[in-house]
């Protein structure tokens, strides 16, 4: 079951996966063990983005929205943290219920007047039950922070997160669409089925 309803401003970005990701990598057991297994996660981006909390708001947001329309992964919340972290397992974010974290280092950086951004990140899913990686992305490119097919998008984030997160809101889409394009899809039975119906994302 993967749900249909894609965001356009997310879905563009696909266009320039070919060139944004750099590498990917899935555990060759995935479909053995971690398919069934890693389905209800946490998104993290540690550190902040240009050092802004919006920003790293920004970016967790936009990844869980992302996962879970067009992935069978069930988000079910998002941080943003400063500082690197000192355990990459995130096993203080593996609450009760929880199997995995996806884990986004950002770096992003506004050209001159806010034009646009040069944006870069690795992303890393581990499981919660041992801090193993699962699945790993890094990517990079440069954008505008201007494109006509997002403006609703924009604004609706720039009243949610404040109005520092506008000349970023496109360059982070358009770079976490195309990374997180080649996550996995995990395997729902019917009662996970029905909690990602009730997520309503």
């Amino acid at each position: 079951m993967t749900t249909k309803r894609l965001w356009p401003v997310l879905g563009l970005g696909l266009l320039c996966a070919c060139s944004t990701v750099k590498s990917q990598r899935l555990r060759p057991d995935y479909a053995q063990v971690d398919k069934q297994q890693v389905k209800r996660l946490v998104v993290v981006t540690q550190p902040l983005p240009d050092n802004k909390p919006q920003v790293g708001e920004l970016w967790s947001l936009l990844a869980r929205q992302w996962v879970n329309q067009n992935r069978d992964f069930i988000v079910k919340s998002n941080v943003a943290r400063p500082d690197k972290p000192e355990d990459t397992s995130f096993k203080g974010l593996c609450e009760e219920g929880m199997e995995g974290v996806l884990w986004l280092e950002p770096s992003i950086t506004l050209k001159a007047r806010g034009e646009g951004a040069e944006a870069a990140v690795k992303a890393r899913l581990t499981r919660c039950r041992d801090g193993e990686e699962v699945w790993a992305a890094e990517a990079a490119g440069s954008w505008g922070s201007k494109d006509e097919d997002y403006a609703q998008r924009i604004e609706q984030y720039v009243q949610e997160l404040g109005e520092e997160v506008r000349p970023y809101v496109v360059p982070s889409a358009k770079l976490l669409s195309a990374t997180l394009d080649t996550l996995p899809n995990p395997q729902l039975n019917d009662a996970d089925k029905d909690e990602k119906i009730e997520l309503g994302e």
